[in-house]
């Protein structure tokens, strides 16, 4: 029996797969691609995530940083990606550091009352306008074939302190020099920990984490997408079904062969094959080599706790001088001083979920209404995110739903600490009378989206350069196998809501086809 042929199959519809599809499809190649779940988009997917509520959570991922404004240009696509006025607030005592974007010196008052003068302030201005012209420098080039290192330090960044700064040096130490307070200092550390297991003052792979959150688009803003996160992927799929690519949902990749062929099985356990000159694999690396049929590697380690909830009302704070609506609008941190942070790290390389888990709450609502029905509106209900750090799969291995338990109480607990009431008392319930919340731990993101290691950006950072001679002028998703190519998070250049390596693996066709 002849086999269905095409010019590029990709495994995977997740959002990377759509935009690899979108232009490939666009160039006239003809595109199938392959999703095991029955939709598309991957984890940057909205959902009715309670059961009679009427609100559209982001379930896993959650905010647009990465996405390049030359994608959503490329392929017309219709996102309204809001900047949020306020960039963060972080509870002190009964006081809190607030930094609003649209009021210096509301911002320069909040950094006298915490920090008790203006140096920090003043150091902290000259530290982010020094990651702002790396930004604006660095970004461009993560959409273009890679450079070497040197080239990078001498000509895209072009300054030398910054560069020993970001790239060469722990950014835990840097951040120890540059600031003196322990909340600030905290503050800046948490873009480096956040789904990074590591010690900041001593491991690079940090460094990595905290450029990849101060760089995208050029801006290094974290803007919400209207309509949520499902906005983002329902555009890039309508962009790729545009362009004319085949998108089959419910279809589970199986197997791979280097020579192009792809063995899928259907929702009703039926094997297919078909071949085709190219194959782009939006999965982790771990997947893909047991796609391969190639030896398992070494798993890598996710470490965060992701919860999901939906408030009848936002919770009181401690502090008069801030609206609960502008400290839940940007990043609200959560016991994530420069100690703190430390102290959670050494007990969870110990064994222990930490006994204060660190972490960081916004509501999308606040920014967005539309991802809520008009009935939780009017009644001022809004949904709320957690992302926890310093939770690695190792602690859910033994027992996930225990496990998941102790983090989640834990961390329920570190919010009661810095709030004027516990937060409990402000969850929805749904119809049946359960809690609106949900908790998402590594293993379960491991389990449920077939992450290993719920790793969500599928193995360590790399830095967006070329680090082997050999590299320099291809593209980050090349395989050992000519027709096999990485488009997902775990390319080079990977990471985040990015669409960065579908579009880099669509170039890479085109350049020899």
């Amino acid at each position: 029996m002849r086999r269905s042929h095409y010019q590029v199959v990709i495994a995977g519809a997740g959002h990377n797969g759509l935009v690899a599809a979108a232009y490939l499809a666009r160039a006239g190649r003809r595109v199938l691609v392959l999703e095991r779940q029955p939709y598309t988009g991957g984890l940057a997917v909205s959902a009715q995530a309670f059961p009679g509520v009427d609100a559209r959570v982001s379930r896993y991922s959650y905010l647009v940083s990465l996405l390049p404004g030359k994608i959503v240009a490329d392929l017309g696509l219709g996102l309204d990606l809001r900047r949020r006025r306020f960039a963060s607030y972080t509870p002190v005592g009964d006081g809190g550091l607030l930094v609003d974007n649209g009021d210096d010196r509301r911002t320069a008052a909040s950094f006298a009352a915490v920090t008790g003068g203006g140096a920090d302030l003043a150091r902290w201005r000259r530290f982010y306008a020094g990651t702002a012209r790396l930004a604006a420098r660095l970004a461009p080039t993560l959409v273009e074939p890679l450079r070497d290192r040197a080239d990078v330090r001498d000509h895209v960044v072009a300054d030398p302190e910054l560069w020993r700064d970001v790239f060469e040096r722990p950014i835990g130490e840097v951040v120890d020099e540059t600031f003196t307070d322990d909340t600030v200092r905290g503050v800046v550390l948490t873009d480096a920990l956040i789904g990074t297991f590591a010690d900041p003052a001593a491991d690079l792979v940090t460094n990595r984490c905290f450029l990849y959150h101060v760089v995208g688009d050029g801006t290094g803003d974290w803007n919400v997408p209207v309509g949520g996160m499902g906005a983002v992927s329902g555009a890039l799929a309508e962009a790729a079904t545009r362009a004319g690519a085949d998108i089959r949902t419910g279809m589970e990749v199986v197997a791979i062969d280097p020579s192009g062929e792809v063995c899928f099985r259907d929702g009703e356990g039926a094997e297919h094959t078909v071949t085709a000159d190219r194959v782009l694999a939006n999965t982790p690396p771990a997947v893909l080599a047991r796609l391969l049929g190639a030896a398992e590697t070494e798993a890598p380690e996710g470490a965060q706790l992701k919860v999901n909830m939906v408030l009848s009302r936002l919770p009181r704070l401690k502090d008069p001088t801030v609206d609960p609506a502008e400290a839940f609008s940007g990043t609200f941190h959560i016991n994530e001083g420069r100690d703190q942070l430390a102290r959670a790290y050494a007990e969870a390389a110990a064994g222990a979920i930490p006994s204060l888990p660190p972490a960081e709450v916004y509501c999308h609502s606040l920014t967005d209404p539309s991802i809520l029905g008009p009935g939780l509106r009017a009644a001022g209900a809004h949904t709320m995110t957690l992302f926890g750090l310093h939770m690695p799969a190792r602690l859910f291995r033994a027992d996930p739903e225990a496990a998941r338990a102790e983090a989640l109480a834990a961390t329920l607990a570190s919010i009661g600490t810095v709030l004027a009431e516990p937060l409990e008392d402000c969850l929805l319930r749904t119809p049946a009378g359960d809690l609106c919340l949900e908790a998402k731990t590594p293993v379960d993101l491991e389990n449920e989206a077939g992450l290993p290691g719920g790793h969500i950006f599928h193995r360590d950072l790399t830095w967006p350069f070329a680090e082997d001679p050999a590299e320099t002028g291809r593209w980050g998703v090349e395989t050992p196998h000519e027709r096999v190519l990485l488009c997902g998070a775990g390319a080079r250049r990977g990471g985040g809501v990015s669409g960065i390596p579908g579009h880099n693996a669509a170039m890479a066709v085109l350049a020899t086809s």
